[in-house]
């Protein structure tokens, strides 16, 4: 069984959309879970309606507003299913969705060091985010994510789905006063255990809103520095293409302008030979402060 796990913020309005895409799957061996971040909208009333109809599994809590990286955590700690697969509240998937994880995770399911399945996102208009469909590889790749980054050069949100246990070993860290967490950090740490199948079939279809995380990214990486440091500093240690290290190493000291951590600790990091990177970061740390 699937676990797909929403955690929600004032969608009221949008998460219908969500609930009649589930309704519509051809594959029902799943459940949803949802975790009203901390709404204060009418977000609980919705989700009291779809329980009424009781014509899918849905299991909800609310919680104080903390980010959508602890309501996911406290989603995957409630999951029953095998897999969890994170769907977010303005989204919807293709009705074939469940099916074809599950058609895909057969093919790798005997095989050691897997985590899960990759599908392709789309935007509402069908178009594939990140990079064409065309230009996608043709058949299945199984390989770790930041190969598939890396090594395949292949941008672009996807649709991940993780075996539950595997969350389990890797939750989103959660730091003290902080509310967002990348969740590249975590999927990079996954990728240094475990692979994935990455297959090319539609499975989600998403927007980018105006108020969503992905529109306002660098912000959020922003406001919550220690996070964002982190991401950066162990994306650099990882066996990534040179470019990419001081790509990371920029970012690193980018962000790091925004905490409240020591020098010392901050060298520590991300390695004292990396301070030749300092000043572009600082740059693009001031560029980021007259632009927030």
């Amino acid at each position: 069984m699937i676990s797909i796990l929403t955690a929600t913020y004032n969608r009221a309005s949008l998460l219908p959309e969500l609930f009649k895409s589930l309704v519509l799957q051809i594959d029902q061996d799943f459940e949803w879970i949802v975790v009203d971040d901390g709404s204060t909208d009418n977000t609980v009333d919705v989700l009291k309606g779809f329980v009424d109809q009781d014509v899918i599994p849905i299991n909800w809590i609310s919680v104080p507003n903390g980010g959508k990286h602890r309501a996911i955590n406290k989603a995957v700690n409630m999951a029953k299913g095998e897999f969890c697969f994170i769907v977010d509240s303005d989204d919807r998937l293709d009705y074939n969705a469940v099916n074809l994880i599950n058609y895909n995770w057969n093919q790798v399911k005997n095989k050691k060091h897997y985590a899960g399945v990759v599908g392709l996102k789309a935007l509402f208009s069908g178009e594939v985010t990140g990079t064409p469909l065309k230009y996608l590889p043709k058949r299945a790749i199984n390989t770790d994510l930041l190969s598939y980054r890396m090594k395949y050069k292949i941008e672009g949100d996807r649709a991940e789905v993780f075996k539950t246990d595997v969350l389990k070993e890797f939750p989103f860290p959660e730091y003290e006063n902080e509310k967002f967490c990348p969740e590249a950090l975590v999927w990079n740490r996954i990728a240094q255990k475990y692979k994935m199948r990455y297959f090319n079939d539609i499975i989600y279809f998403c927007d980018y809103l105006p108020d969503g995380l992905t529109a306002k990214i660098v912000r959020l990486r922003c406001e919550n520095p220690t996070a964002s440091t982190v991401h950066y500093s162990e994306l650099y240690h990882y066996n990534i293409p040179l470019t990419q290290k001081i790509k990371a190493a920029i970012n690193f000291w980018r962000f790091s302008f925004w905490s409240r951590n020591k020098y010392s600790e901050l060298l520590k990091q991300i390695g004292f030979f990396q301070i030749i990177w300092m000043p572009i970061g600082y740059l693009m740390y001031k560029r980021d402060k007259k632009r927030i």
